[in-house]
């Protein structure tokens, strides 16, 4: 394990489609960074859940994380809905959090060494993943803002999918995050809010190196 005062380390958390994961990748280019998105990871589990139920336990799980890729988890057929729902039942399961959690933590302080530190996005980073993290911040928009990314995000992938059923599926997820028994969506009191409803990605981006450079400045990292 890295020494973690020697990391730059970066937590996000934020509801579906708010532009978290662009910003996060934004992040790891400029300050070369492991990125993470831990989501995704929900989503693998998710599909696996759908394709091989008859093989879906603990153990097989426990295989198939500590085989995991960072490179499958742009696998396209992971955006779908049917997937995004999967994944919000199985991350209300504590065992399977408790599977991913221990590699989401080895991404997060125990990155190859090529790498000054790491980011990672989901919804329980900043609270329960990298409570201790260097930076932290909760990134948002409004619900119809991040429905009309996701529908476009779909329009490019050709799946026709309707603007209407993007919002009511987005509602969905949101109180699933929010509502679910472990480690739920939540902004913490040490977390910087970012709201990018009238944000351009590159206007986000500017707001949150800001931040960053004034404090990795201080601590002496840049």
């Amino acid at each position: 394990m890295r020494d973690k005062k020697k990391l730059i380390t970066v937590a996000i958390d934020s509801p579906a489609a708010a532009g978290a994961g662009t910003q996060a990748k934004y992040i790891a280019r400029e300050y070369n960074l492991l990125y993470l998105d831990t989501g995704k990871i929900y989503r693998l589990i998710g599909k696996i859940k759908l394709s091989q139920k008859e093989k879906f336990n603990y153990s097989f799980i426990k295989k198939k994380v500590k085989k995991i890729n960072l490179k499958n988890l742009n696998d396209e057929s992971l955006v779908s809905d049917e997937v995004a729902r999967s994944a919000s039942i199985v991350a209300k399961d504590k065992k399977i959090r408790k599977i991913i959690k221990n590699f989401q933590l080895n991404c997060a302080y125990n990155p190859p060494k090529k790498f000054s530190g790491s980011v990672l996005d989901g919804r329980d980073i900043t609270s329960v993943i990298m409570k201790d993290a260097m930076f932290k911040f909760y990134i948002t928009a409004s619900l119809k803002e991040r429905a009309r990314r996701r529908h476009l995000e779909f329009k490019k992938l050709k799946k026709t999918v309707s603007y209407k059923d993007v919002i009511k599926s987005l509602r969905k997820r949101d109180f699933l995050d929010k509502n679910r028994k472990f480690s739920p969506l939540k902004k913490t009191k040490d977390s910087i809010l970012i709201n990018t409803s009238k944000l351009s990605k590159k206007a986000c981006f500017i707001k949150i190196k800001r931040i960053m450079d004034k404090k990795l400045k201080i601590n002496g990292n840049i």
